[in-house]
């Protein structure tokens, strides 16, 4: 995997594979103004990420998502604008384009979903106590 990532900012140009995934990724249709951007570098900063969205339009947030214990980049972000329009200018222009020597992909932002922990889930608990037991 980390082989795969140093050859991916080796190149300069997208190859023609880039642009085959771009339009497969551009046919699901944005229902909400905030996007996901995975591919990022681990030395992308929160203000670059967000300098390099900003000509599409008015930005809400703009957040490159980092491990809670090193404070280091997970490669990924979210970006929220103003309208669907907007976010949906910024996916067409950066989506499978190059930023600080990698490619990245722009998809609209799934919601979260509820995970259910064994903590906050007393049936689960159960559950799994119970099959510790056989």
């Amino acid at each position: 995997m980390a082989l795969i990532s140093r050859f991916r900012r080796v190149f300069t140009e997208p190859s023609p594979l880039c642009s085959q995934f771009s339009s497969i990724r551009l046919n699901s249709t944005l229902t909400s103004p905030k996007l996901f951007i995975s591919g990022l570098s681990r030395e992308t900063t929160d203000e670059q990420f967000q300098q390099a969205f900003n000509p599409f339009g008015q930005i809400v947030e703009a957040k490159v998502v980092r491990d809670r214990a090193t404070g280091r980049s997970k490669g990924f972000g979210f970006v929220t604008y103003a309208s669907i329009e907007e976010a949906e200018k910024a996916r067409e222009e950066m989506n499978a384009k190059f930023l600080h020597g990698w490619v990245i992909f722009v998809d609209p932002a799934k919601p979260r979903e509820y995970r259910a922990t064994p903590r906050s889930d007393p049936g689960l608990l159960k559950l799994v106590s119970e099959q510790t037991k056989l």
